[in-house]
């Protein structure tokens, strides 16, 4: 895929740091000497992870030159490097793997979450946060406005495109890290968050989970696939009873803590 858009990624800030906030105050850790942040971003989640454990080596890692740049600017006092967490080995055992919003998007979660809980030093834990809305009005659109149009073959399966079947339910995660972990805590929530129209939905998937749309496409099938997209979006959240759109939002976060 093209880069991230930090400008376009941090338009929702405060709602998506949200969830990255609920799923560090579930961390049993009471200072870390050295802590991971998986798919970093733009550094709102790292900032965060500083401020709790301010004693602790706090690492941001991320696969887009240009999110890490928004990061440095962020906390020029941190240290940001280039690293793809399905491959990603630390020099040393972290006492915190924390993964907020990134793991979505790699597959064979079977493989990778227990090979990212087996880098902790004794008694680390590793701390995930997923959005779990591919079946949510947004994406399921998405899906279908893909195979509905003259961009249906640059865009190819749509299934692909809109990673179904990479994502395992709570009680999978749970089966998976329960016989690895002295404890796992594993939940789902489901944020409403109200927009002021389509158009702020469209905006606000538009720097995540359209991208895989998106990026094969010409301007003129983009402008194309945004207007079909966005009619249907108009028509999937209605208005609510000020006029606002509620753009309902589930996550599965996992915190799971190694053996001492």
């Amino acid at each position: 895929m093209a880069d991230w858009n930090p400008a376009l990624y941090t338009r929702f800030e405060d709602e998506r740091t949200r969830p990255a906030a609920e799923l560090l105050a579930r961390v049993p850790l009471a200072e870390p000497r050295l802590a991971y942040d998986l798919g970093c971003g733009p550094g709102n989640s790292t900032a965060l992870i500083a401020a709790r454990f301010p004693g602790a080596e706090v690492i941001g890692l991320d696969t887009s030159p240009a999110m890490l740049e928004s990061a440095r600017a962020r906390l020029p006092d941190l240290t940001f490097a280039l690293a793809d967490a399905a491959t990603w080995v630390p020099d040393r055992a972290p006492d915190m793997i924390y993964a907020n919003a990134v793991l979505q998007w790699l597959s064979d979660h079977p493989v990778l979450l227990p090979r990212l809980f087996g880098l902790l030093a004794p008694g680390g834990v590793l701390a995930v946060q997923m959005p779990d809305n591919l079946a949510e009005p947004s994406h399921r659109l998405m899906r279908e406005t893909a195979a509905s149009g003259p961009w249906a073959r640059a865009i190819g399966d749509p299934a692909l495109a809109g990673r179904l079947g990479r994502m395992l339910e709570p009680a999978g995660y749970y089966d998976l890290l329960a016989p690895l972990a002295a404890d796992v805590d594993v939940w789902r929530t489901a944020y409403h968050h109200p927009m002021a129209d389509a158009a702020a939905i469209v905006s606000w998937v538009s720097a995540t989970g359209l991208r895989p749309f998106l990026d094969p496409l010409d301007p003129d099938q983009t402008a194309g696939f945004l207007a079909a997209y966005g009619t249907a979006i108009d028509a999937g959240y209605p208005p609510r009873s000020d006029g606002r759109r509620l753009l309902a939002f589930p996550r599965v976060f996992i915190v799971a803590r190694k053996g001492e």
